[in-house]
């Protein structure tokens, strides 16, 4: 069960009862390099029986012990998950002949594109709104009008996020870069976000103005709504309800598409140790993989943040839903991929090019983004071992 959340570079503890653990009470303007992960206690509750993931596995999650901690009943903890969380399922996981042939090994793909918002993504943000409307309900938050959620993305996180918050009527601010798809653009507005584009001015500091508009969104008071743990460490709870689903099947490997990071963390949090988790990122932005590089000489690597995880200059790649010039959630990357023997893997455009064919040609509506992981497997570090191996990839973020 969890029993609350620790710094993974200080080791402060927020106890489970804390009303909107987002960040790391150590953490400052000055030094934000600060995340709170999941600290479990015991054996993981069984799951309940139910289709909707965040019903089945509610007992396993923090924003689920924070309101029966504070006397929400188990029956008001499933109704408002059935409000908030409606249409989550478990989604397709199965053996694919074609993936299988076109890599040479037993492979398993796990079809994240029908899920709420089109991928993956809603899975990380509706803990987060679980979490405030429990909080709401339950009497320890009072304010006379809601402030806006907030989030930096122009893809899959920014329409799952403006999907989620209509559901709790809950306003959005959508930071965007100004490269952002019209596709993308016109569906966040149908669904009643509020969007503001974001060019660099002359006195940014390095990173993407994206992100720097939504932390000054934050600053004067808007809710993080954030697929990236350090801006909202809820995002790292409802993640691992994917890994669950997957760990029916015996696995040897899986590989994983890594952008902001949260989904390689979750998925090998929930997986486990004996499950190797090898990351995969583009050739046109592997901050990752060079953080890594670079840890290897440190001795505590989460003390040497900054200087270790650095913005990547001029990202690009055909998938461009990974394309975060930094990899937010390095340190939880970091710790499934060495604590199972993984590795980071750089994917040239070839590479990108061809899992994106193969993906489409399973007949799965899939981005060259959601195939990204299978890229991985195409380079000559992340080949399998041969046809035993049993290796599992994530399609997430539908073809828009």
């Amino acid at each position: 069960m969890i029993a609350g959340w620790r710094c993974a570079v200080c080791a402060t503890v927020v106890d489970v009862a804390a009303v909107h653990p987002f960040t790391c009470p150590r953490a400052t303007p000055a030094d934000p390099f600060h995340v709170l992960h999941p600290l479990e206690v015991g054996a993981l509750p069984a799951p309940l029986d139910d289709p909707n993931p965040f019903v089945a596995y509610g007992p396993r999650l923090a924003w689920w012990a924070f309101a029966r901690t504070h006397g929400m009943t188990e029956a008001a903890c499933v109704a408002l998950t059935r409000t908030l969380a409606d249409g989550f399922t478990v989604t397709p996981f199965a053996q694919s002949p074609l993936v299988s042939s076109a890599i040479g090994a037993n492979a398993w793909v796990k079809d994240e594109t029908g899920n709420v918002g089109g991928s993956h993504k809603g899975r990380h943000l509706v803990t987060i709104l679980l979490h405030l409307v429990a909080a709401e309900s339950l009497g320890l938050v009072r304010s006379s009008t809601r402030p806006p959620l907030a989030i930096a993305s122009c893809g899959n996180a920014a329409i799952a996020a403006a999907t989620i918050a209509r559901r709790a009527e809950w306003p959005l601010d959508v930071f965007v870069p100004t490269w952002a798809g019209p596709a993308v653009l016109g569906l966040l507005e149908e669904l009643g976000a509020t969007i503001h584009p974001c060019p660099r001015r002359d006195d940014d500091p390095p990173g993407d103005p994206a992100v720097l508009r939504f932390r000054e969104a934050v600053a004067a008071g808007a809710v993080p709504f954030s697929v990236q743990g350090p801006e909202n460490a809820l995002c790292l709870d409802g993640g691992r309800t994917i890994a669950w689903e997957m760990a029916a099947v015996e696995l040897d490997r899986v590989v994983v598409q890594v952008g902001g990071g949260a989904l390689a963390t979750c998925t090998g949090w929930g997986l486990g140790p004996r499950v190797r988790l090898d990351a995969v990122q583009s050739a046109g932005c592997a901050p990752l993989a060079r953080a890594l590089v670079r840890a290897a000489s440190v001795v505590d690597p989460a003390t040497h943040w900054c200087q270790l995880m650095t913005p990547w200059d001029y990202p690009h790649s055909a998938a461009d839903g990974i394309l975060d010039d930094e990899t937010y959630d390095w340190l939880g990357v970091r710790d499934v991929v060495v604590g199972t023997g993984g590795r980071a893997l750089v994917a040239p455009e070839t590479a990108i090019a061809r899992a994106h064919q193969i993906g489409l040609a399973t007949a799965i509506p899939v981005s060259a983004t959601g195939t990204a992981g299978l890229a991985g497997l195409l380079t000559p570090d992340g080949a399998p071992a041969g046809p035993h191996e049993r290796v599992a990839v994530i399609f997430s973020g539908v073809q828009r």
